[in-house]
């Protein structure tokens, strides 16, 4: 606002109000560059299509005077043909907003027609004055959003995906360690989990356009989060299911050790994404092969089977699976790393949701 202030009062524009305006309107609500540029390029192309419609329209009524003094269009001498077309274009641009994501160009093309040709002055000056205002208010916009303190919805996206999985992490160290269970802090951790992945969903458009990663790519992200999230609430349960499962699970050999280097691969992944760096973790296979026949066969003291080992193993295998296809997800996103990011990490700052 002061830039463009600073402007207007600089150069003594008329219309000044106009380039405030159009500040307001393209930073109000949107604190992501990609959100801040996508509606600032609308708002500028509706309203320079719509400056130079209008001062085409408005050409029409001289030209027929000059051209075509004696043709039976008295409508067009009376100058009645430029509210009909203010209102028809109107119409037709709003018609086909409906199935457009360039709504807001078509809306900032309509106030702009209807600034031109509403008034009947019949002044190209409205016009020009409208699209230079919004030229400057515009501009001052984006370049603000870029280069004077830039908010990128990716950054957002990856830190709070890198505290999910630092979240998963914990949780699934913990309940791994005889006597660390707390299933209240559990809980607390696993509803932040969730909580943030609802609010990365709101960012897949800002995230799109900023360009690194693709809208899909970024559905399947989500996706494979909101998999491992309700893998580990099943993992839990199913480790307390029975305390003759539990017991069984405590004496499988070599399985803890396999827990807790997915554990440490989770934490491994967080690292690397929170400070841009390349995804290059190597994720060992959840080996399930050496406990067949003992989960298979298990039973209790009373002679019952269990089956709550079985499920519990092929749980961990399954979140050994889903976190193999995020790094491969993430490793394919060429633009992920950042270079900003890592160069932030090496002086210590602080990076987190």
């Amino acid at each position: 606002m002061l830039i463009t202030l600073s402007i207007i009062m600089l150069f003594h524009l008329e219309h000044g109000s106009w380039a405030l305006v159009s500040v307001v309107m393209v930073m109000g609500g949107l604190p992501h560059i990609g959100g801040v540029v996508e509606k600032g390029l609308q708002r500028l192309a509706g309203t320079i299509i719509g400056g130079l419609f209008g001062i085409i329209a408005l050409q029409i009524p001289f030209l027929r005077e000059v051209h075509f003094p004696n043709a039976p269009l008295p409508f067009l001498q009376d100058f009645h043909f430029l509210p009909l077309l203010m209102v028809a274009s109107v119409g037709i641009a709003s018609y086909l907003s409906f199935s457009s994501r360039y709504s807001y160009s078509v809306s900032m093309f309509n106030i702009t027609i209807v600034m031109v040709l509403g008034d009947g002055t019949l002044d190209t000056s409205v016009a020009v004055w409208r699209s230079c205002n919004v030229l400057i208010g515009t501009s001052a916009a984006i370049l603000t959003s870029i280069i004077i303190q830039p908010q990128k919805a990716t950054d957002v996206m990856r830190f709070m995906l890198a505290g999910n999985l630092d979240r998963l992490s914990r949780v699934y160290r913990i309940h791994t360690r005889t006597g660390a269970y707390d299933p209240d802090y559990t809980s607390k951790l696993m509803k932040e989990a969730g909580t943030r992945l609802v609010k990365q969903r709101a960012l897949i458009e800002a995230v799109h356009r900023e360009g690194r990663v693709k809208r899909g790519t970024f559905s399947d992200i989500l996706s494979l989060q909101r998999r491992m999230i309700s893998t580990v609430e099943l993992l839990i349960e199913t480790h307390w299911d029975t305390r003759d499962g539990h017991d069984l699970i405590e004496g499988l050999p070599g399985l803890r050790e396999q827990q807790r280097k997915l554990a440490g691969a989770l934490s491994t992944l967080a690292y690397e994404i929170r400070t841009g760096q390349p995804i290059k973790i190597d994720m060992d296979n959840f080996d399930l092969q050496p406990y067949a026949d003992t989960a298979l066969n298990a039973q209790s003291d009373s002679g019952k089977a269990l089956f709550s080992p079985s499920g519990y193993l092929w749980l961990n295998r399954e979140l050994s699976q889903q976190t193999s296809a995020l790094v491969t997800t993430l490793s394919n996103i060429q633009r992920l790393p950042s270079r900003r990011l890592r160069k932030r990490a090496s002086h210590g700052y602080v990076l987190s949701d």
